[in-house]
């Protein structure tokens, strides 16, 4: 039987995961450029998450010159990574933008294998090449309901790139381990704020109390409270158990991408966001497909 402190670490996920999958809604209905939605979630994250490490006396802990660098290269592969992704939801729809984007645990295996000189499963090669398939059936065919119609393949570029940027965040992070996470992300989004400034399009924010709500819950909401549970969760959880909770944001997005916009894929891209996400899921959850071989047989 789970523990009460697994179980509450796995409402704690559960809930991160469904905000996450409504994150494509809010900025696309804002009507707001990538850049000023990532800025303002900085801003409003951030301070969000001062007031949680101000809560938990972690500003009492100084951090070594060495890790607060890596924390702000972090920071700057989050923030890049986020603004790809806004522009990938209008120009290849939230549904395959976010199909695209969980590409991510293979830029990760291939980051892992040329800076880490990590091995790969014959498994792993497998998963790869169904994503890949996935990937191509995706890329195939326009969806047909886009914000920005004729920048389809534009919008799959954006979230690969989107998801090559979040895998070097991760081996980034990799190295930050034993500083306190709360901490980290709010390195990351002040450094965010920082150097997106001089690039918002001041003449183009909110003009209304609707959008400007938007963006809000996207900052607090979405950004400092989300960071809270799914930091909390990670604490709690058994890896194996985070990554199979992980496949609701992908999920709930794509039904959110279909409720909201009334968007319509072809059977290909469904075939390939689901070959994608099966890939990402083995991927994440070690399913082995080609046998271990033994130690006698490797010998």
């Amino acid at each position: 039987m789970a523990t009460p402190e697994i179980r509450r670490g796995a409402g704690e996920m559960i809930v991160a995961m469904l905000m996450s999958g409504t994150i494509g809604w809010l900025v696309v209905d804002s009507q707001q450029a990538p850049i000023n939605v990532a800025f303002m979630r900085c801003v409003l994250g951030g301070a969000m998450l001062a007031l949680v490490c101000a809560a938990l006396g972690l500003f009492r802990q100084r951090l070594p010159w060495r890790t607060l660098a890596l924390a702000i290269a972090g920071g700057a592969a989050i923030v890049a990574n986020w603004v790809l992704l806004f522009a990938a939801y209008s120009r290849a729809s939230i549904s395959m933008a976010t199909a695209v984007y969980n590409t991510q645990p293979f830029m990760l295996v291939g980051l892992g294998v040329l800076v880490l000189r990590e091995r790969v499963s014959a498994s792993t090669v497998v998963w790869l090449a169904l994503a890949f398939v996935g990937l191509v059936g995706v890329v195939e065919v326009q969806p047909a309901v886009l914000a920005v119609p004729g920048q389809y393949l534009t919008g799959v570029a954006c979230a690969a790139g989107a998801a090559l940027l979040y895998a070097i965040s991760s081996i980034i992070t990799r190295h930050l381990k034993g500083t306190p996470p709360h901490l980290i992300a709010l390195v990351q989004l002040a450094f965010g704020a920082f150097a997106l400034a001089p690039f918002i399009h001041y003449g183009t924010l909110p003009a209304t109390p609707v959008h400007w709500a938007q963006i809000v819950t996207l900052g607090i909401v979405h950004t400092g409270i989300m960071y809270v549970l799914l930091y909390g969760a990670i604490q709690k959880l058994p890896t194996a158990m985070t990554g199979a909770l992980s496949f609701i944001y992908p999920v709930v997005a794509i039904l959110v991408d279909w409720f909201a916009f009334g968007q319509r894929l072809a059977w290909i891209q469904v075939a390939g966001a689901a070959l994608i996400l099966l890939a990402a899921a083995g991927v994440n959850l070690g399913w082995r497909i080609v046998p271990a071989r033994s130690k006698a047989q490797g010998a």
